[in-house]
């Protein structure tokens, strides 16, 4: 449960901009979102092994210039 303290005086607006912040800093939709179908362990191994090859590459690219 998140909670934002609202100062005296203070914009809802502003407190509801900062509430959505922390929403989103914690990943809550994600985790959801991924707790929506399964994905087996196998598939998400190879998904991330892709992930990382593809930043390498990035950063080779970068380096070399």
């Amino acid at each position: 449960m998140l909670i934002i303290p609202v100062k005296e005086g203070e914009n809802i607006d502003r407190a509801l901009k900062r509430y959505k912040r922390k929403f989103d800093r914690t990943k809550t939709m994600r985790q959801l979102r991924g707790r929506k179908q399964f994905t087996k362990p196998s598939v998400a191994k190879r998904a991330q092994r892709i992930k990382a090859s593809y930043v390498q590459r990035l950063r080779t690219q970068e380096e070399l210039g």
